[in-house]
């Protein structure tokens, strides 16, 4: 009898060069991203050894954590984002790697551009040394982070050593509420198994709910699988992902199509196939989220009230208290009306066009509060280009929003992007962690719907409140 193999199974299998027993496997990558902050070291380490690059086809560059957002076309004013990025230039250039470069046309956050340029397909195996690597799994692949270390190991060998995970599915049914996106499922899910609930699994994402989103929705959910500690998350391809694949850039054409589409095809997890861990929820009960701590997990429907310490053993309040005391919050209270400074719509979580559409769908019309400042950063130059070609930069710029230029801005701060301190910054990125956003900065993870409701409003609201004022489709 045919042994039931799970998706992840099925992709793994198939890539596992040798097995060490009792030890890792050394596993074969298919694509392999590299930016300018984790590939210096490792290529200075190729040149000590005196290795080349094993596939310089199979590895993708662009430039996109330290970046600038304003005046790209000028001369990188921080030394070391300067240095970092001419680096990747100059080993690209040596080594012959594809470079999109600042300026170009499909240059952008690393985990925007795979997608767009149809490099990210059913069935393959990705790294890049950023942990957000996790997106790529919305198209079925095994995508994962990895350190700089690692970053060398595949440049000198296409392989890493690396040990299964464990397996959990997650199956969401039913129909989402009106203003509820994949953001808030993600969130919600986080909310649930925690932080840390993850570790040491590679989740699949299941269930009608999943199935109904587009490929630019799942790609969040796939990209936080991260922040509940898990390896990485993936979605089964089905018609959506061969849709959105068709007729890119480096998507297989003609008879290598259909060729492509039959192995596509059986990309799915057996009936009768085991995993270690299930979760099952209902998407009725997922209504639009926001954090109110420092970690993903600590988050809530916008509507709730910031939960007490009942219940909570000694250590475990010690460090909730600690979290709501850099917050600025205490238990118990409302998160609705809590004054804000900062939005930021963009990030690999949600910078891609679907985000400002439904942003650009919300502000219109209407203006951003007086003391809200909002930063619109699209993810890449593709999403820059259609956001002004459909119109959705004057809707915006008409609300009072500014939009920039591409890059990873101010989810990480590494570049001028930064929210002041015991600032409140609402943010479609993917991390609240203490300073994550600059240092002594206060952020809240929401979806991009929240945040326009945000901007709107200077405070924190629930975006179907707005809803009700002027009905809008989303």
């Amino acid at each position: 009898m045919m042994e039931k193999k799970t998706l992840f199974d099925k992709i793994w299998d198939a890539h596992v060069v040798k097995s060490i027993p009792n030890g890792p496997d050394v596993f074969f990558i298919d694509k392999h991203f590299i930016h300018e902050v984790t590939s210096p070291v490792a290529f200075l380490n190729l040149e000590k050894r005196g290795t080349g690059v094993m596939f310089p086809e199979r590895t993708i560059a662009t430039p996109d954590h330290n970046v600038p957002t304003i005046d790209q076309e000028k001369t990188i004013k921080d030394e070391l984002s300067r240095m970092q990025v001419e680096k990747l230039r100059q080993n690209c250039k040596k080594h012959g790697i594809e470079l999109h470069d600042l300026g170009t046309d499909h240059h952008g956050i690393v985990h925007v551009i795979g997608p767009e340029l149809g490099v990210t397909q059913p069935g393959m195996t990705i790294v890049c040394g950023d942990s957000h690597t996790s997106t790529h799994g919305a198209f079925g692949t095994i995508a994962f982070g990895i350190g700089t270390s690692e970053v060398e190991m595949v440049l000198a060998t296409q392989c890493i050593m690396q040990s299964k995970a464990k397996k959990m599915r997650i199956t969401v049914d039913g129909e989402l509420g009106k203003g509820v996106t994949s953001k808030d499922i993600i969130l919600y899910i986080i909310s649930k198994i925690s932080a840390s609930g993850g570790t040491g699994y590679f989740i699949e994402y299941a269930g009608s709910a999943i199935r109904n989103l587009s490929m630019e929705a799942r790609m969040t959910i796939c990209n936080m699988s991260i922040e509940m500690g898990a390896r990485g998350g993936l979605i089964a391809p089905d018609e959506t992902t061969f849709e959105y694949l068709k007729g890119k850039r480096y998507t297989p054409k003609g008879e290598e199509w259909e060729k492509a589409l039959a192995y596509w095809k059986s990309l799915k997890t057996d009936d009768g196939a085991q995993f270690d861990l299930e979760y099952h929820y209902d998407a009725e009960d997922i209504e639009p989220m926001i954090t109110y701590g420092t970690n993903p997990g600590m988050g809530i429907k916008v509507k709730d009230p910031i939960p007490t310490t009942d219940g909570m053993d000694t250590s475990t309040k010690k460090s909730y208290l600690k979290s709501l005391q850099y917050m600025g919050f205490n238990p118990g209270e409302p998160m609705k009306g809590k004054k804000i400074d900062y939005v930021f719509v963009g990030s690999c979580t949600n910078g891609r066009i679907e985000d400002i559409r439904s942003v650009a769908q919300f502000v219109k019309g209407k203006k951003k509060a007086d003391n809200i400042t909002a930063w619109i950063v699209p993810g890449s130059r593709e999403v820059e280009k259609k956001a002004i070609e459909e119109g959705l930069v004057a809707i915006l710029e008409e609300a009072g929003f500014k939009l920039r230029q591409p890059g990873c801005s101010a989810c990480l701060a590494m570049n001028d992007d930064k929210i002041p301190s015991g600032k409140y910054a609402v943010s479609t990125s993917n991390r609240n962690f203490e300073g994550r956003q600059g240092p002594g900065s206060r952020t809240l993870l929401a979806s991009p719907l929240t945040v326009a409701a945000v901007a709107i409003r200077g405070e924190v609201t629930d975006p179907r409140e707005l809803f009700e004022e002027s009905p809008i489709l989303i």
